[in-house]
């Protein structure tokens, strides 16, 4: 191991402050890369090139009435038909009616076009039959929708940016979309405490313009966040890259406003920090899917927004240094540490063979595992001599053997873009079966390592994630779809995850995907108890049929 000596780590350009990271959105640009890297081992020019920051793929979107096209398609599970709920009625001329009365003409849609964009999700992989849309623009509009669903048993799908990846939010047959787009008004923000009350529409990507302008920024950010909506963010319990950093939505989340299956318009949108008042109910619906109830409003605690962000692209030579530098980072850079994202060499190359103008910031061979660090701090000087420590330290432990820190904001946007171009490279090569796993760390990479050996030559296994708080992406890609490739991995992804006492689902929720897996990580009693708590909210269980949990619970 060649032992690298102290050298400057340099911190990104001060002007910038809390910078958008440039992750891609439908919205996003390509951005020219120049300058210099502050390299670990050594100081050297960095040389030209282009790195797109555009959409990872076009996606499906239902944003006020605007459509993406979709070019490419993933696999997951196997699609189960899924016979319709013979209690639902079907819609008819005089619901219809009723519905244009409360929200007018323009936002009762039939059209076919818009409904084709709304009845299937971004991946292609679900898609309903959904003859109505309705666009809502008030609690007390949702609440008459829903009023009138229940007393009729017109089974509801509500919907946000159509952003997930297990068919949560589009019909499963032919069930009434509820979109709440139209419902993106900022109620008010606390600018001593930071806490933003909003509805359930309004699209992340802009709450955080808003906050970011005001001094806050949101304590969620994700890939998507350019299409996905709050309500949506809360209903899943997104997780996303800010997790380690500011934890679960639980943990955030002050209060919500939720409409029930019912109509009842069910006030839970406090603004305390404190409240010992009873059952905090309002976490019976952060990831629930809307399986009991639809988020109107939201209040969210938003951390203040900081001065000094430093991101570093490291290399490492096995698993364990990863595990340990996740460790040493915890312990050296304690509260300014914001990121910690690891990759294989397999997700690397990927990304490098299938993303036009994507290059690598280290030398042309590849390593066997790659992190992404960053800090985010209110002290410059500070923050970097933390850094600057704790990769010296790293480097002479040999945790790392290579690396770079970013000098500026395009170069923190390569860096990001390596990382979230994964997904986007993976689907360039046939079908992908996703996978969202949750795992102790030091089982972490042992079901990348098992799929590998399982499936040899007929598919590429990778592997990714949020290491920092042990959540695992894994991707198999193959050719084509096959049912016997599928067989192969599943329920074998389940059975190993439940073995290894981790999650089925870290943070993309169950959906239809997954409602018939939930078994895998809880136990009967447990998955009773959530039943028969849908009963009790949702009788006519008219609220996101088939999702979440299995039917035969029901039958």
């Amino acid at each position: 191991m060649k032992r690298m000596g102290r050298r400057r780590a340099s911190q990104l350009l001060a002007g910038y402050g809390q910078f958008l990271l440039g992750r891609p959105t439908p919205s996003s640009h390509e951005q020219s890369i120049s300058g210099s890297y502050s390299k670990l081992n050594t100081w050297r020019p960095c040389c030209m090139f282009r790195v797109s920051v555009g959409t990872p793929q076009a996606s499906n979107y239902l944003n006020l009435g605007k459509t993406y096209a979709i070019k490419q398609r993933s696999f997951g599970s196997a699609a189960t038909d899924i016979p319709r709920n013979p209690a639902f009625s079907k819609l008819n001329a005089d619901d219809i009616s009723y519905f244009r009365t409360i929200l007018g003409e323009r936002n009762v849609v039939e059209d076919e076009d818009r409904l084709s964009a709304a009845n299937v999700d971004w991946m292609r992989k679900y898609q309903g039959s959904s003859k109505l849309l309705l666009l809502p623009k008030s609690s007390q509009e949702v609440s008459k929708i829903l009023h009138h669903c229940n007393s009729r048993k017109l089974a509801v799908v509500p919907q946000g940016g159509n952003t997930g990846l297990v068919g949560g939010s589009v019909p499963v047959h032919d069930e009434v979309i509820i979109n709440l787009a139209l419902m993106d008004k900022i109620v008010s923000l606390d600018k001593i405490n930071g806490i933003l009350v909003c509805e359930a529409g309004c699209i992340l990507e802009n709450l955080s313009l808003f906050l970011e302008n005001e001094g806050f920024i949101m304590p969620l950010d994700l890939g998507a966040k350019g299409s996905c909506q709050i309500g949506g963010n809360i209903s899943t319990n997104a997780g996303g890259l800010r997790f380690l950093r500011y934890g679960s939505l639980h943990g955030t989340i002050l209060g919500l406003e939720v409409v029930l299956a019912n109509g009842t318009i069910l006030d839970m949108l406090g603004t305390l920090r404190k409240d010992n008042t009873g059952y905090d109910l309002k976490h019976l619906f952060i990831g629930s899917e809307g399986s009991l109830g639809i988020v109107t409003k939201v209040s969210v605690l938003t951390p203040p927004k900081l001065m000094s962000t430093n991101l570093a692209f490291l290399a490492c030579k096995d698993f364990t240094s990863c595990q340990k530098l996740l460790l040493e980072a915890k312990r050296a850079l304690g509260e300014v540490l914001s990121a910690f994202e690891f990759m294989d060499s397999h997700s690397m190359d990927f990304v490098l063979s299938h993303l036009d103008g994507v290059r690598t910031p280290l030398p042309s061979s590849l390593y066997n595992f790659y992190i992404l660090i960053e800090t985010t701090g209110s002290d410059e000087t500070y923050d970097k001599t933390k850094l600057e420590a704790f990769l010296l330290r790293s480097m002479e432990e040999g945790l790392i053997l290579d690396g770079v820190v970013a000098q500026d904001i395009n170069q923190s946007s390569s860096f990001w873009r390596i990382r979230e171009g994964i997904s986007e490279a993976s689907i360039k090569v046939g079908a992908v079966y996703k996978y969202d796993l949750s795992l102790p760390i030091d089982q972490f990479y042992g079901i990348v390592e098992e799929m590998r050996n399982r499936l040899g030559e007929v598919a590429k296994v990778i592997g990714y994630g949020h290491l920092g708080d042990g959540n695992l992406h894994l991707n198999i890609m193959t050719a084509r779809y096959d049912s016997d490739i599928l067989a192969q991995i599943e329920p074998y992804v389940y059975e190993w995850t439940s073995k290894h006492k981790g999650s089925i689902s870290a943070e993309h929720g169950l959906g239809l995907m997954k409602a018939n897996k939930i078994h895998y990580s809880k136990s009967p009693e447990t998955v009773q108890l959530m039943v028969d708590i849908k009963k009790l909210l949702d009788p006519n269980r008219i609220l996101n049929p088939y999702k979440v949990l299995p039917q035969s619970c029901f039958n």
